[in-house]
């Protein structure tokens, strides 16, 4: 039925499929920035922590019975490390910009959107077409000016804090805008919490900037806090609207309890542990910057390939040598990329040793 569309794909060299890799292939593609998704010890205090509650499941959404005081706790502990007022756990991160961006425009605003923002906020925007500018990406002057072309009742900013793909971090001047406009700004923290700030906090953190009523941070789990599932935080009354107005917090059953507190107990760990990780990361930005000249803030290294057919064999190549890379290809990248991800539960020796390979022309 869908023969023609497969073939076209495997030609184009987009075809993708599930694959269970080697697990004892050095991992430099997974998000899991920290190393926390194989800390059996971390693992263990999950369970000491549900063993003393007598309830492990949601059972239904969160707006009937499905709120766990996990979920409470885990909000409340978000609110006190990132200074906001309130919050809400979802059950993903593609969830959390569906539930924000379908929630909050409403009719006679403008969600002004970066155009390479993540494809869950992409996506939703069909639903506000109308509603819905794109700004050039990471174009400050750009967003004033379309700002400026387009009055509304509300204006919403969507950005985020590190870009999936480049690794590039928002300008600090959104903030700015934002402020002098009196726009929302959703900050998607997805790759940047856990990765940026000196506590690991992410790009408020790392760019100094005091929370204020107007902001609104999301984020994922499943990457730095080695979990599944999101959270937003915002003023109490966004939290409220959210409750009350976006479909994958009404409609959905509850985020998992078991992943909510393993979070938790990740995060908590995070904040004891910061300056520890953060030397951790930092040296290992200097290998990537002493080996391939190449000065990164975040940990998302993309390396530019050719072709999507050469970006499969660089990874396959690095494969039979003992080492795992993404290579991402169209439509998730305009051109194909290498993505490395010289995370923390990799060995500094091992990440040397496979950035070495990847600056050896031969192996290109």
């Amino acid at each position: 039925m869908y023969e023609n569309e497969l073939h076209a794909l495997k030609k184009a060299g987009r075809f993708r499929e599930r694959r269970l890799f080697d697990p004892l292939l050095t991992d430099l593609a997974s998000n899991d920035y920290l190393g926390l998704a194989a800390d059996k010890s971390q693992f263990e205090k999950l369970f000491k922590l549900l063993d003393t509650y007598e309830v492990f499941s949601p059972k239904a959404s969160m707006l009937v019975n499905g709120y766990h005081p996990l979920h409470q706790h885990f909000e409340e502990t978000l609110c006190v490390l990132n200074g906001f007022e309130s919050g809400l756990v979802v059950g993903s991160g593609f969830l959390a910009n569906m539930a924000l961006v379908e929630a909050l425009v409403r009719k006679h605003d403008i969600l002004f959107m970066d155009e390479e923002y993540h494809a869950s906020g992409m996506m939703v925007t069909g639903l506000i077409k109308e509603r819905v500018v794109f700004f050039r990406h990471n174009d400050s002057n750009d967003l004033r000016e379309k700002i400026a072309q387009h009055p509304a009742k509300r204006r919403i900013i969507a950005v985020e804090g590190v870009y999936s793909m480049s690794g590039e971090l928002c300008p600090k001047e959104v903030f700015d805008i934002a402020d002098e406009t009196g726009a929302l700004l959703i900050v998607d923290e997805a790759h940047s919490s856990g990765v940026l700030g000196k506590n690991l906090l992410g790009v408020f953190e790392h760019y100094g900037i005091e929370v204020k009523e107007n902001h609104i941070k999301m984020g994922t789990l499943g990457k730095a806090y080695g979990s599944y599932g999101a959270y937003i935080l915002a003023s109490r009354e966004i939290i409220s609207f959210m409750e009350n107005r976006a479909k994958p917090v009404i409609y959905s059953t509850a985020p998992s309890v078991l992943d909510t507190a393993l979070a938790l107990i990740n995060i908590k760990t995070i904040s004891k542990k910061a300056a520890k990780y953060r030397g951790k990361i930092d040296s290992r930005l200097q290998i990537v910057e002493e080996i391939l000249g190449l000065r990164r803030e975040s940990l998302i290294l993309p390396l530019p390939m050719q072709s999507n057919e050469k970006a499969l064999k660089m990874q396959e190549q690095l494969m039979k040598k003992g080492f795992l890379v993404g290579a991402i290809r169209q439509p998730t990248v305009a051109s194909p990329i290498l993505r490395i991800i010289p995370r923390l539960g990799v060995s500094k020796k091992s990440l040397k040793e496979v950035l070495h390979l990847i600056s050896d022309t031969t192996l290109q």
